[in-house]
């Protein structure tokens, strides 16, 4: 690779194209900056965060007010990456929250909707019932907040999607490659490879469950979630993703289910079991057992014959995830204090993917040295040093 008459490689390196870095090497491309992005394993790969068929969309956010308007233009920035790249990468079925109205998803979505003033749809339990046959065994004090804005997007396309926008505005992509060291200097940060040595003036590290390996000091837990299909013993209309859209339900023992009906074309419900630090476990992301078995779904098996009933309690189809937790469960965004050429972009806390588009152009202003659209001080990752 050939090196510019400054020395460097490129002006940026952006290190891990998962939802997060392919959507910034995508915005830092499109905006005119000489970028390489380089990732571990290949585009669209199984091994991080990013994968999974789908991810919930809404704006209604309620693990932080401040997220709200990301999501808004996260929203906005979806439909220009389909209208660019012509893929369909958002299904805009709706959103739906439920449990308790003074608990913590739909307590927190009604939050955020009355503070943003989002477009709402509080739902009674006779309501849901005729709506989405599906959820069972609903107590008569809870509700359903449906969002007519949400859907749910297509992590592997968007990703696809991202980098091919990149590459076709200029970024270079370096794939099955892993980053060894990160080395600032005065001359420009050093991003060691097996294969190579690269310089660049700035750097981004979206490298997801391995960002703290390469920014050491950040407190970053890595979880190992099971994620899960269920397939009904015979074609059920209730499990059709218009009939049961992708939903978070806080239950009557504090347990939280997520999920949605069938994707256009396929059989399965994808159906899952939130943490809130109960159930999942700390692992080492270089050392993490990916099979799977009935203890990964022993909880939600329990569950879902009462609240979802119909699918049985044994998956057809399992995998193993990784998602990257902070102490405070918000994102860690921005240039670090002791080097402000490092923009750091992790943290997702399985809630993450939702704004990847947004993150992205809010990474590519940082990297600019602009002040995002979206004020972002809450994330800020020297907060947590």
């Amino acid at each position: 690779m050939a090196r510019t008459a400054t020395g460097l490689d490129a002006e940026t390196a952006v290190v891990g194209l998962g939802a997060w870095g392919a959507c910034a090497l995508w915005q830092l491309a499109r905006q005119g900056v000489d970028v390489i992005g380089i990732d571990r394993y290949g585009i669209g790969n199984v091994h991080g965060s990013s994968y999974g068929e789908s991810r919930m969309f809404r704006t209604a956010c309620l693990e932080h007010p401040g997220l709200v308007p990301l999501a808004q233009r996260s929203r906005e920035l979806w439909a220009e990456l389909e209208e660019q790249t012509g893929r369909v990468l958002m299904e805009r079925t709706g959103a739906m929250l439920i449990g308790p109205p003074g608990g913590r998803i739909v307590g927190g979505a009604l939050r955020a909707a009355r503070e943003h003033r989002l477009d709402i749809e509080l739902l009674d339990p006779a309501s849901m019932r005729e709506r989405v046959p599906a959820h069972a065994g609903l107590p008569d004090d809870h509700v359903g907040v449906l969002e007519p804005a949400g859907g749910l997007t297509y992590p592997e396309g968007t990703i696809a999607a991202a980098v091919d926008a990149a590459r076709a505005a200029g970024a270079r992509v370096v794939t099955d490659t892993r980053v060894t060291a990160i080395e600032p200097g005065n001359d420009g940060i050093v991003v060691r490879t097996a294969l190579r040595t690269l310089r660049v003036a700035r750097l981004v590290v979206a490298a997801g469950p391995w960002l703290s390996q390469l920014v050491p000091g950040l407190p970053i837990d890595v979880l190992r979630m099971p994620t899960t299909w269920f397939t009904p013993a015979e074609p059920d209309p209730r499990f059709t993703l218009e009939r049961l859209p992708v939903f978070m339900r806080e239950l009557a023992d504090g347990n939280v289910i997520w999920g949605h009906g069938t994707l256009p074309g396929g059989t399965e419900v994808k159906l899952g079991l939130e943490d809130g630090g109960r159930h999942f476990r700390v692992v080492d992301p270089e050392n993490m057992d990916r099979s799977v078995s009935p203890a990964d779904w022993s909880v939600l098996s329990r569950i879902l014959p009462a609240a979802v009933p119909g699918l049985g309690d044994t998956p057809s189809r399992a995998t193993a995830n990784l998602y990257a937790r902070t102490p405070d469960g918000q994102f860690v965004l921005g240039p670090l204090r002791h080097d402000p050429r490092i923009i750091v972009a992790g943290g997702c806390n399985s809630h993450g993917f939702k704004h990847a588009t947004g993150i992205g152009e809010a990474v590519a202003d940082m990297v600019r040295g602009r002040t995002p659209a979206v004020p972002l001080d809450f994330a800020d990752p020297n907060s947590l040093r």
